[in-house]
């Protein structure tokens, strides 16, 4: 009698991890993506909360906006899936909750470990001309996420008012970050590694909660000082330094399934 039930428990077993394999290698699900803006260790809040910046400067901000686009995602066995990228632009918007949670629609089934996103809008997008971006250049405009359309998409705005020792009348900083047409190409990607794998099903739609610490805009790999230059907008020194801290300032945090 013993063997029997030894041998029902196989079969069940086989025929559950059968399934599983098909459940993985058919059908497609979603994938819910949250960007959640922090400055260092803290919740960021516009408008009525103060932060240190870098040793010597109080900042107040209100608003903090930027492009994200062309998601990739790879599985656990190295499959990378390329989302459409006539689907892949987005405009997160720290006033807008809702912006802050972007879905992904009919991935593929099965195990994601790490995700590429850019930040701002590639050159082969942008080369496409006005009447290539569709329905997104009139969301950037309306978003304020544009100068011009031959200056270009901002990839990234950062403004409020800051205080320092030497600035004692609170006064305007704004961070805009872009190509500037085909001049200046700043885009970047970021690829985060997730902390668990991401089970994307037909029923199963996970979340990845991205951090993103503004904090890293002004002291990343490059420092910067308000009181040397509060404002930086088309800046062929200072705007590749500002994509490159931005670009480092996103990570994991957890991943629901």
């Amino acid at each position: 009698m013993t063997k029997y039930i030894a041998a029902f428990f196989i079969a069940a077993t086989i025929t559950s991890c059968s399934t599983e394999d098909e459940e993985i290698l058919s059908g497609e699900g979603n994938l819910s993506i949250e960007f959640d803006n922090a400055f260092g260790d803290s919740d960021l809040i516009l408008n009525s909360t103060s932060y240190q910046s870098n040793s010597s400067e109080i900042i107040n901000i209100s608003a903090v906006k930027y492009i994200v686009s062309n998601f990739r995602l790879e599985t656990e066995d190295g499959t990378v899936y390329n989302y459409p990228k006539e689907e892949s632009y987005f405009i997160v918007d720290e006033s807008n909750v809702s912006s802050q949670f972007i879905n992904l629609t009919n991935i593929p089934a099965g195990n994601y470990i790490k995700m590429t996103f850019g930040i701002g809008v590639d050159q082969e997008k942008y080369l496409t001309g006005a009447t290539g971006q569709g329905d997104f250049l009139s969301k950037a405009q309306d978003a304020g996420m544009m100068w011009s359309w031959q200056a270009g998409y901002k990839f990234m705005v950062f403004e409020g008012e800051y205080t320092s020792a030497n600035t004692f009348t609170p006064t305007a900083f704004a961070f805009h970050m872009g190509s500037h047409g085909t001049a200046l190409d700043n885009y970047k990607e970021v690829t985060v590694n997730f902390t668990n794998s991401a089970r994307i099903r037909e029923l199963l739609t996970p979340e990845v909660h991205v951090v993103a610490d503004v904090a890293k805009i002004l002291s990343g790999s490059t420092n910067f000082l308000l009181d040397d230059a509060p404002q930086i907008h088309l800046d062929a020194v200072k705007s590749p330094q500002i994509a490159v801290n931005v670009s480092g300032m996103y990570s994991v945090d957890h991943v629901h399934n």
